[in-house]
């Protein structure tokens, strides 16, 4: 194309130009997210903390320690805040008694809680001049000082005596919160001391005509009041006459000359202590001083016990006085013993004499015979030996083991008045045949290998046993019937407040709690303690349905076969029927809700309720365990749910009557409850 020449343009139709992206959706970026979630947080925290209540716990303890449950609360400072609702309150403090307690929240911007915790009783020794004076709170003798024990705080009136003291009354104020406490007093002497110079001096001195420890001149301690005092001097004539003197005062008394009787007699024997009798009259104890009439015979017979009898004829000049000394002869006896084993060693009075079987000739008195032998619990036994006469002394020595038995107490009896049992439990195949009727798939077969020996409560714990751990519990009631009686079964208790109740009791008997609790762990236990705890699902199982050995494990608690016996147990029976759905029709215990401990006979192994009457926390954390496993004792190490054995006043099924029915769960309800336990050794 040339300068000049002229360009057409032509028009042609307009194509949009097209996205062959495909249409794309705008999202938020990574930061917007954030804001968003902080500003949803920070609305939150805004809603809470304008709308919930600032709760402040007082308490008459200086510090205590406060853990809310069942429900959220945030510290702030010295408060807590709360939203307005029903929440239960734990509260320790060093010297006090432990408590659990249910509280309302408010409404409100503020609101105070008191907490008033029971001091523990104060460790008080008394102690003072004269040493073993008796300390008297009221009518009760509380002991003889020097003495410690516990009281209980608050103020305390006491009387303190002493023989030839005066009494007197303090009033003390105990501290309690297991501190130590002196209390100390000084009572003032209810005596005289009378000075009377004697020639001879050193006259024996009577009061009353009892013997005393003072000799003239004194000081003589003559206790308060009119008094007869007498003195007297071996070979010479006694001195007496009646005196009033008031306590700590002085006096002096003129001096007085004893005259010289006939003859006089100082009579010593070995061993001392024999008894004399002169011309036929019970004359006293050796050493003795006595006066005899002159120039005639007197017949001196001593005896003592396990010697023969010295005879002596003596004869006394005017104004003689003579020293007498007898040496007993010993008498002897025998003593055959026979052991099983055979060769066993004889210990008298801690000398090796013999070996058993043998017969051995001994000084007829009492002695102390022990025997001995190597890999067998030894014996001891104080054993009078009789003059002229065999005896015989038969012993099954024990072997270590069956002494250690031996040495465990069949029944204990704890501070806060549980009777435990003592069990030696064998293996046992828990759980239940897949056919039984009423079985649910919880009850697998499993063995377990019971090894320890270990005690378990007679009795569920009851109400009064537990207040004393915890004074604010409430067990509460069904159907307007109380289930608060001393003597029910404690109810309403989740598995953590029974571990705590638990080391309570270990703590308080000085045995090594067998829980490890800390706020904000999970619960632990440390199983080489001998403390408290609740009975092994295995240990209550075995406990529950062992009868013998040979014997069937029970079904049910009172045998094989549906219905019970009246009277049997505490079960869902006739009187409950308008209030739960499955009962046992016709069946009569005689008990709406919990019955007092031991209202029903025990079982085969001596305890009560394993069936019935409430349902019992265990030791275990709940799992499902593999069929035909050998599990442990203790069970799972952690988990969420805790076992549940046995039936309670609310159960009238097959299945909840079985006594290999398992329940699990972590808080309280009203016809569950715990029985404790803990390992023998």
């Amino acid at each position: 194309m040339t300068k000049g020449d002229i360009v057409r343009v032509q028009p042609t139709r307009f194509q949009p130009t097209q996205d062959k992206s495909g249409r794309r959706l705008r999202l938020p970026a990574w930061w917007q997210w954030i804001v968003g979630a902080v500003t949803v947080f920070v609305a939150i925290v805004a809603w809470f903390l304008l709308t919930a209540t600032a709760v402040r716990f007082e308490s008459n303890a200086e510090s205590a320690d406060y853990e809310v449950q069942d429900g959220f609360s945030v510290p702030s400072g010295p408060s807590f805040l709360m939203r307005p609702g029903r929440f239960t309150l734990s509260a320790n403090a060093p010297g006090y008694q432990s408590l659990v307690k249910t509280f309302d929240v408010e409404n409100v911007p503020d609101q105070t809680i008191d907490v008033f915790l029971k001091p523990l009783p104060g460790r008080i020794t008394f102690e003072g001049n004269p040493e073993n004076a008796e300390i008297r709170r009221g009518s009760e003798i509380l002991g003889r000082a020097p003495l410690t024990l516990k009281l209980p705080s608050g103020e305390i009136s006491l009387n303190i005596s002493a023989d030839s003291y005066q009494a007197a009354a303090l009033t003390e104020t105990v501290v309690g919160r297991d501190l130590e406490q002196t209390i100390t007093y000084q009572l003032r002497p209810n005596w005289a001391e009378v000075f009377l110079p004697t020639t001879p001096s050193s006259a024996s001195v009577s009061i009353d005509d009892e013997p005393t420890r003072f000799v003239t001149p004194g000081p003589i301690h003559v206790p308060a009041g009119e008094r007869k005092l007498s003195v007297k001097y071996v070979g010479h004539e006694k001195w007496e006459d009646y005196i009033y003197v008031e306590a700590e005062e002085t006096v002096e008394l003129a001096p007085v000359s004893l005259r010289l009787v006939t003859g006089g007699l100082r009579f010593t024997t070995n061993p001392p202590e024999a008894s004399v009798s002169i011309d036929g009259q019970f004359s006293g104890l050796t050493p003795l001083e006595v006066d005899l009439r002159p120039n005639r015979s007197h017949r001196i017979e001593a005896t003592l016990f396990g010697y023969q009898k010295a005879v002596r004829n003596i004869s006394l000049k005017t104004g003689e006085i003579r020293n007498l000394h007898v040496d007993f002869q010993e008498i002897t006896g025998t003593l055959q013993v026979t052991t099983d084993p055979e060769q066993v060693e004889i210990w008298v009075d801690d000398e090796l004499t013999d070996l058993s079987n043998a017969t051995i000739s001994l000084h007829a008195t009492e002695h102390l015979i022990e025997l001995r032998k190597d890999g067998y619990a030894g014996y001891s036994t104080a054993l009078t030996i009789q003059p002229d006469f065999q005896q015989e002394l038969k012993v099954r020595l024990l072997t270590l083991e069956e002494a250690r038995l031996e040495a465990l107490k069949q029944v204990r009896v704890t501070s806060e008045g549980h009777e435990l049992v003592l069990m030696e439990p064998t293996p046992i195949l828990m759980g239940a045949s897949r056919r039984q009727p009423g079985r649910r798939s919880n009850e697998v077969f499993r063995t377990v290998n019971l090894s320890r020996l270990f005690y378990i409560g007679k009795h569920e714990v009851n109400n009064h046993q537990f207040l004393a751990f915890a004074s604010g519990h409430d067990s509460g009631s069904f159907e307007n019937v109380s289930m608060n009686k001393n003597e029910q079964p404690v109810v309403n208790v989740s598995w953590l407040e029974v571990a705590r109740y638990c080391n309570w009791l270990s703590e308080k008997e000085d045995f090594e709690p067998f829980y490890v609790i800390r706020p904000g762990d999970p619960v632990t236990y440390n199983e080489n303690s001998l403390g408290y705890r609740l009975p092994t699902e295995a240990e209550w199982a075995w406990v529950a349905r062992y009868q013998g050995d040979g014997k069937d494990l029970l079904h049910f608690p009172w045998g094989k076969t549906l219905p019970p016996p009246n009277f049997h147990g505490n079960y869902a029976d006739r009187a409950v029927q308008h209030f739960i759905g499955r009962v046992i029709f016709n069946y009569n215990d005689n008990h709406i809700v919990a019955a007092p401990i031991e209202t029903y006979d025990a079982n085969y192994n001596g305890v009560h309720d394993m069936g019935g009457n409430v349902a019992e926390w265990v030791h275990n954390f709940y799992e499902i365990p593999t069929v035909d496993s050998t599990v442990s004792n203790l069970g799972p190490i952690e988990g969420e749910y805790h076992v549940i054995r046995g039936s309670s006043w609310m159960h009238g099924t097959i299945t909840d009557l079985r006594l290999s029915f398992r329940d699990y769960g972590t808080d309280g309800r009203k016809d569950l409850g715990f029985r404790l336990a803990r390992f023998a050794e």
